[in-house]
């Protein structure tokens, strides 16, 4: 969590227009350098997104011992070196995941395989976000986790080894606590399991047969993963299609303000991850799909979006885990929307970077939106336009920042978004790409 940095934003000074191209997805460029890591043999990848989360996911490689070449300066290229799936050697430090919540877990379940002993931390942020999830199965599996509050909180000590599989039925739809055990499961005798109470992102399920290893998944959800004891690198690079959470920020921009037409080029469209668009569809979002094609493993489509009016609806509970990181800014369409959004069963979002209900709900009602908060959700009654000269408090979440700053673009005046700079965790570039369209926002101390 990076506290500091304001971001000065709306209104939008006329339509949005152009083409843009947004970086490449968070989630998938987490996994990408874990696999490679493991893998046999150099991988390249490209599309990486050099966010603060995914480069604090290599550094954690680099000091276990996995060498790295960047292949260009903007760091969205690189060459792994693999050491295999027992190559990791003990870090001499302790390992440091940032504000990476995906990083945290996924390794947990990697760390969980290995001979020697590790401890993991984070930052502020991080350090209060939920582990048992994750520590509770790779326990049971056979390493050991401690830490603080029973290695519930960071950092935790993970002291790992040879693991016995398990028939993990996961209590939340969370993907980071399935990857966490599918990927335990490579080290483990036997087959791993995994069910969980909806389906969540795919990625890893899709991404580790590019590197030599089946998944099963069967017709009732189940996934399962019989270790081949090896991975190994690609024949060719490994492709990151743009992430549909950041491209998601100027899709609600531009349905919000009059006028606009945007093309989103090249995003990814797995189900897993389009729930955003499902979501904005039933809100009456002009979208509309062009050039539809593969990126590996991945579906891919430029997404175009006209301003349209927008109306509330109920989400549909089967879309909340494949729209979980992108609901601060739906918030932001809602509050602008003609009538009445509802969302119920996303308790999830309490347990983020922040309480992203309560931090939403604040920073909303502060720039006059009219909503309740709910356990598990929120009502929100949308109005034509926000108040100006409001001061909000993003609380270092990076996707709190950049939804206030979309919901700006309908507002009387501009508005104030502090702690913002942990856009640069996953979205590096966002104000200018944002500006590159015409949305009106900058950093406070630009000129």
């Amino acid at each position: 969590m990076e506290i500091g940095g304001t971001l000065i934003a709306g209104p939008a000074k006329g339509p949005l227009k152009g083409d843009i191209v947004v970086p490449g997805d968070k989630s998938m460029s987490h996994r990408s350098v874990m696999l490679a890591s493991l893998a046999d043999g150099v991988t390249e990848i490209h599309g990486f997104l050099p966010g603060d989360d995914n480069v604090a996911t290599a550094q954690m490689f680099i000091d276990m011992g996995v060498k790295i070449e960047w292949l260009n300066s903007e760091k969205t290229a690189l060459r792994l070196f693999g050491v295999g799936l027992h190559g990791l050697q003990k870090p001499e430090k302790m390992l440091d995941a940032g504000n990476a919540g995906t990083c945290v877990r996924l390794m947990t379940g990697i760390l969980a395989g290995q001979n020697f002993e590790s401890t993991v931390t984070g930052d502020a942020s991080l350090c209060k976000r939920p582990m048992q999830r994750v520590a509770d199965p790779v326990r049971k599996m056979g390493a050991t986790v401690t830490g603080k509050d029973g290695g519930n909180l960071l950092p935790i000590t993970i002291s790992g080894g040879k693991l016995k599989a398990i028939h993990h039925v996961s209590e939340v739809a969370s993907a980071q606590v399935k990857s966490c055990v599918l990927l335990a499961g490579l080290y483990a005798d036997g087959v791993t399991y995994v069910n969980e109470p909806k389906p969540t992102r795919d990625h890893t399920e899709r991404m580790l047969p590019l590197f030599g290893q089946p998944v099963d998944v069967a017709l009732d959800g189940t996934i399962s993963i019989f270790p081949n004891n090896r991975l190994t690198a690609p024949e060719g690079v490994v492709d990151i299609p743009a992430d549909p959470s950041s491209a998601c920020f100027f899709a609600v921009a531009a349905s919000l303000v009059e006028g606009s037409d945007v093309t989103l080029k090249s995003i990814g469209i797995n189900p897993r991850r389009d729930g955003w668009r499902r979501v904005m569809a039933d809100m009456g979002a002009d979208l509309s799909l062009e050039n539809e094609a593969n990126v590996g493993e991945e579906p891919v489509a430029d997404v175009r979006v006209r301003s349209g009016g927008l109306h509330g609806m109920h989400v549909d509970a089967n879309d909340v885990p494949d729209a979980i990181d992108e609901f601060p800014v739906i918030f932001a369409a809602a509050a602008l929307a003609d009538g009445k959004f509802v969302l119920e069963d996303a308790e999830e979002l309490r347990v983020k970077e922040s309480d992203r209900i309560s931090a939403m709900a604040n920073a909303l009602t502060a720039a006059g939106a009219d909503l309740d908060e709910q356990p598990d959700g929120v009502i929100i009654r949308g109005l034509s336009s926000l108040k100006g000269g409001a001061d909000v408090d993003a609380l270092g979440d990076h996707r709190i920042a950049m939804a206030m700053a979309v919901a700006a673009q309908r507002a009387e005046g501009e508005i104030r978004i502090h702690n913002a700079a942990a856009i640069a965790t996953s979205f590096p570039n966002f104000v200018a790409l944002a500006q590159s369209i015409g949305m009106n926002v900058r950093w406070q101390d630009e000129v």
